[in-house]
């Protein structure tokens, strides 16, 4: 709004005319999201108290995440609420790329909350059932999928990293993959979320990432220099990813261990899901998986323990999956697991940014 609101005065006062510019915008939306999650973060946190929507902590994990029971959940209302309000600030509201991603972070978001309210609120232990959420995150990506696909001017190619020149085209099976690349970042976010900041430090590096990802997609002659596919509109995306990341470094504040606030599946859930629609935009799905190499760790460690532990009846491959539990009962603190994992996330990063030029 604030976008559309200067551009009509730079008209007539020419300072106004550093709103045009993508990158500074990108700026404004990180300061501004950043500043909200400061701002509304004590108010947050004390509501969550006061309403006792408290963690519960199973009996099965380990014991230092014991006297972590009853801190406030649900924190994902101020990261998505940032996002958003920030977002709707500084876009250009006209690009239809920027309401496709805001329809999965708001779908994404409602399936959160309905979880996290059966579970904290109406004191469901199991929350929605697997299968009903499962099968409207489903619904959702395949919404925004067929919307992606429906978009003049849209290439239904895949970019496969290192390699330009291997670029199947999907066409209307592209529906099929947005959807996996969707639902699967969604649910890999969701089960890293084990640990203060853990899961937050890494999406804040993959919106990072796919900030640059989105400018240089939506810029023509940087892509062209690049080798990358140009789509026209691509750059609004960038905003977003900076939205992102400066709501995230602001839940971060508080959510850094010890954790004041959790961010719950209503932060969760939502977060994977808007990496994952932006990685589909921006014609980089295949580098989410390295780029998110943390989340897929945490998302194949479960996989390989549930898997193993039917095919040998009782044995296991982890000491407990996710993966950070693993680390955790072989005898590393908390805080040693969450700063080796943000260093792995951050040079997973750079090795994806690295594909720009290789190719």
């Amino acid at each position: 709004m604030l976008y559309h609101f200067f551009n009509m005065l730079q008209a007539d006062f020419s300072i106004f005319n550093v709103f045009r510019y993508i990158t500074f915008r990108t700026i404004c939306a990180s300061l501004t999201s950043l500043t909200l999650c400061f701002v509304f973060g004590p108010a947050v946190i004390r509501l969550l108290t006061e309403k006792q929507i408290g963690q519960y902590i199973r009996s099965v994990g380990p014991k230092s995440h014991q006297g972590k029971a009853g801190t406030p959940t649900m924190g994902g209302v101020l990261i998505l609420l940032s996002v958003f309000g920030s977002s709707l600030l500084w876009v250009d509201l006209t690009n239809l790329y920027i309401w496709i991603i805001l329809f999965v972070g708001a779908g994404y978001f409602a399936i959160g909350f309905m979880d996290d309210y059966l579970k904290q609120i109406q004191k469901r232990n199991l929350g929605l059932t697997a299968r009903m959420k499962f099968s409207l995150q489903i619904l959702i990506a395949a919404i925004a999928g067929a919307m992606i696909y429906a978009y003049p001017g849209f290439n239904t190619q895949i970019t496969v990293p290192f390699f330009k020149t291997i670029t199947p085209d999907l066409g209307a099976g592209y529906i099929l993959f947005a959807v996996l690349v969707i639902v699967g970042a969604s649910n890999a976010v969701n089960l890293t979320d084990g640990l203060d900041g853990l899961a937050i430090g890494p999406v804040v590096i993959a919106a990072a990432t796919y900030m640059l990802f989105a400018y240089v997609t939506g810029h023509a002659k940087i892509a062209a220099y690049l080798q990358i596919n140009y789509l026209a509109g691509c750059g609004e995306v960038t905003i977003i990813c900076g939205a992102i990341a400066g709501a995230g470094l602001g839940f971060l504040w508080y959510n850094t261990h010890p954790a004041e606030i959790f961010m719950g599946d209503v932060g969760s859930l939502p977060l994977g899901a808007l990496l994952g629609i932006v990685a589909v935009i921006t014609k980089h799905e295949f580098l989410l998986v390295l780029v998110g190499g943390i989340f897929v760790m945490e998302a194949i460690s479960v996989i390989l323990q549930v898997g193993f532990f039917k095919m040998t009846h009782g044995h296991r491959v982890f000491l407990m999956a996710p993966l950070h539990h693993h680390f955790e009962l072989k005898g590393w603190p908390e805080s040693k697991v969450i700063v080796r994992f943000w260093i792995i996330a951050i040079i997973l990063a750079l090795m994806a940014v690295s594909t720009l030029k290789l190719r």
